[in-house]
């Protein structure tokens, strides 16, 4: 392994939304749907309201970890985030557009580059999913539309917080019984990394969104643009 820190790492831990799963490539197709069942004008389309929706999501999670009010619900989250961006948006929608739309939440679809780099990785690693979805909804994913057997799948919402908060990662060590500097946190979102590495991870930041890295200390030990990227660094 290139980099002597990351010599005693056993375990990958894996953001899921965004990292593994196309959310984009998912979401997109059926937002114009939902638009065009709104009566939305032609010139807002799917990839608008996701550019706005996307960025409202994590401040739905993090008003719930600074409130103190739990987790939520990941998908309840993503609905109200959504019900937000469209009013912003002056889309005019019922709740049964809504009902309709977040069925696509179930039919995600992995990036290829992923599904690869999780099975070249298996072979040298134990690999885990970390996520803010519900634990019933992680398996689904894990097994009918990543087609993965993850050797843990674990829940931020068994600690009633949302990631980056730091229980979610020391939750992950303790159930995982391994010292943090043992286990790296793969994501694309560069708040998971802070997240992770403030929490005493390694981290792999998967920049496969070209965006900077937050202004931080807690910096990635990696940076790849790919899974392809990052079983190379890790020499898998």
């Amino acid at each position: 392994m290139p980099n002597a820190n990351l010599e005693s790492v056993t375990t990958l831990t894996f953001d899921i939304f965004g990292t593994v799963l196309d959310l984009e490539g998912s979401l997109v197709p059926p937002l114009n749907l939902l638009l065009k069942n709104c009566d939305a004008p032609p010139t807002l389309t799917g990839e608008k309201v996701w550019a706005q929706w996307r960025l409202r999501q994590r401040i739905e999670q993090y008003q719930d970890n600074m409130l103190m009010l739990g987790h939520s619900g990941y998908l309840t989250v993503k609905r109200k985030a959504l019900m937000y961006t469209l009013r912003s948006l002056k889309v005019d929608f019922r709740p049964e557009h809504l009902d309709e739309f977040m069925k696509a939440y179930q039919l995600l679809t992995p990036f290829k580059d992923a599904v690869d780099g999780l099975i070249r990785l298996s072979n040298k690693y134990r690999l885990v999913m970390l996520s803010n979805g519900e634990q019933h909804y992680l398996e689904h994913l894990a097994k009918n539309r990543i087609g993965i057997d993850f050797d843990s799948i674990l829940s931020a919402e068994t600690v009633s917080q949302f990631k980056p908060h730091p229980s979610v990662y020391r939750f992950a060590a303790k159930t995982l019984n391994l010292e943090p500097q043992h286990v790296m946190m793969v994501a694309a979102h560069s708040f998971d990394i802070l997240g992770a590495r403030h929490s005493g991870f390694r981290g792999a930041y998967v920049n496969r969104y070209d965006l900077p890295y937050d202004e931080s200390d807690y910096v990635p030990d990696v940076i790849t643009q790919d899974f392809y990227g990052l079983c190379e660094t890790l020499e898998v």
